[in-house]
């Protein structure tokens, strides 16, 4: 089965409401790997909105399983990951008003911006990741700029899941493309990531996408271990995708 990755931005996000140390993300990170989490993915925002420099930090000397820093393609981004040297950087397009990521890096059209910030980290040794949607000219952008990994945007096709309530029309269109898109990343020498807005419900026709290395899943995980614990939610997600 595909590797797993738990993005715990949203424990941060409930800390922040009250802008104090609880629920720790360092903590909640290491009762996702103690569910079987195989890497921990968070999301340094430009406005700090729920992770903190302090978290990334408190991580990286902590984990015993890859660190994977999604940010934006910016120089005080390359910056930070320059310092804290994460397993994986993810490069994800960020607007300050948007609730969460709400589309692919268009890696085609920013080319000469984005050449600048992987060099310096190519040159640190770290990997270089770049979130995607499921077009062909973005994974042919991405294979020119010598990218290691590009996670494909599954947004559309969760949002047709979600309108149809099952695996529809709309949604099997959208499941089609990742995979197709998926080809195309591992064709041209890359891994092959997913995810976005994956839940309990729609996440299996995901993880059974030929050639997939790694989900990545933070919202849904967090939602439900409110409810169940973080230990619990995890070890939870794993079965469905091995299902």
């Amino acid at each position: 089965m595909a590797r797993l990755s738990v993005n715990i931005d949203h424990v941060a996000t409930i800390r922040q409401a009250r802008r104090t140390w609880e629920p720790d993300p360092v903590l909640a990170a290491a009762e996702a790997v103690a569910g079987g989490a195989d890497g921990i993915t968070v999301h340094l925002r430009e406005d700090r909105r729920h992770i903190q420099d302090a978290d990334v930090e408190r991580l990286r000397k902590s984990l015993r399983v890859p660190l994977n820093l999604e940010m934006a393609p910016t120089a005080p981004m390359v910056a930070v990951a320059l310092a804290t040297r994460p397993e994986t950087v993810m490069l994800v397009p960020e607007g300050r008003n948007e609730v969460t990521t709400e589309g692919g890096l268009d890696v085609h059209g920013l080319r000469e911006r984005l050449q600048a910030v992987i060099e310096p980290l190519r040159s640190a040794g770290i990997p270089v990741s770049v979130f995607i949607n499921a077009e062909e000219r973005q994974v042919a952008a991405a294979a020119r700029l010598g990218i290691a990994i590009c996670e494909v945007h599954t947004g559309p096709y969760a949002h047709a899941f979600h309108d149809e309530g099952t695996l529809g029309p709309r949604a099997s269109a959208a499941l089609r493309d990742v995979q197709r898109t998926g080809d195309q990343i591992v064709a041209a020498g890359m891994r092959f990531n997913a995810g976005h807005a994956l839940h309990r419900e729609n996440v299996r026709p995901i993880a059974h996408c030929v050639g997939l290395w790694e989900l990545h899943i933070g919202h849904a995980i967090v939602s439900r271990a409110v409810l169940v614990g973080m230990r619990a939610a995890v070890a939870e997600m794993r079965a469905l995708c091995a299902d």
